[in-house]
């Protein structure tokens, strides 16, 4: 029994230290260098963290701090594995079928229109949208956003390179979507993967932008920011939230992702369900 009390004391001590470890190490960042990661989800955070302990093979998270502190290049990948850069073209394919059925037909009355898409990673979601607004006639009077804290992942981005072997599923995710061509008719084969056509970067504004620490910029008609605040904890999800209502215009139009949803936030009744299991929403008050 008193052995099992120890080790159950020595492993609270542990865990105590570790997250006073990661306390040091997300202060750090902030105060070194700006980047907030205080209020992001902790199991998330912790399991990110200790990966890259790992692959610098170090002993611990303090020694993780310093080399961060020292090393830029240390930290420039430590700040890619904080980053949420899962994405692909028209992930969730339902989804963009909903937004282009359901929403397009109201985005046809607007004389111009303003999208942002927030947490864009590394830009397939950007050109995803490109596509489909050229393929219903509406790119040419849209201006769309599309921003990340991350600016090495926004280089990604703007280069428009995707690695070949992505193309199959994407055409899939395409098609299943309602796209209306071949989706080779956007890309052109390189040695280094796929180049998409500039073509559709045309009304695109790439910009570095923070969720955690940045204020609204824009008014917008539509914001998709998808599978970025299953990352945040309650207080910081609660933030952006307020964030979004305040960047869209009114009857302006919200997507999330496949695990998040505008119910049990304070605005729940601001918004009106276009599509409740593919998470589109419509601000109304």
């Amino acid at each position: 029994m008193k052995y099992n009390e120890s080790l159950t004391s020595e492993l609270e001590t542990n865990e105590e230290l570790e997250k006073f470890e990661i306390n040091l190490l997300v202060n750090g960042l902030f105060d070194w260098c700006g980047y907030d990661f205080r209020d992001y989800a902790y199991p998330s955070l912790r399991r990110r963290i200790l990966h890259r302990v790992q692959a610098e093979k170090l002993a611990t998270i303090t020694e993780l701090l310093n080399e961060i502190l020292h090393d830029t290049e240390c930290l420039n990948r430590l700040i890619d594995d904080l980053s949420i850069n899962v994405t692909e073209m028209f992930r969730d394919p339902l989804f963009w079928k909903e937004f282009r059925e359901k929403i397009v037909p109201f985005l046809r009355t607007f004389p111009s229109i303003r999208i942002w898409h927030a947490g864009c990673a590394s830009g397939e979601e950007v050109y995803s949208m490109a596509i489909l607004l050229k393929e219903v006639g509406l790119y040419d009077k849209t201006r769309i956003y599309a921003t990340d804290f991350n600016p090495e992942i926004l280089k990604t981005a703007k280069s428009g390179y995707y690695p070949l072997e992505k193309m199959k599923r994407y055409t899939q995710n395409y098609l299943q979507s309602g796209g209306e061509f071949e989706f080779s008719r956007y890309y052109k084969v390189t040695n280094s993967g796929v180049k998409f056509d500039t073509s559709l970067m045309k009304n695109v504004i790439y910009a570095q932008h923070n969720l955690v620490t940045d204020s609204s910029f824009n008014e917008f008609h539509v914001i998709f920011c998808r599978n970025v605040m299953i990352y945040f904890n309650k207080p910081l999800q609660q933030k952006v939230h307020g964030l979004f209502y305040d960047s869209l215009s009114m009857f302006g139009y919200l997507g999330l992702g496949d695990k998040e949803t505008i119910s049990f936030t304070e605005f729940e009744n601001q918004f009106d369900s276009i599509s409740f299991k593919q998470k589109l929403y419509q601000k109304i008050k």
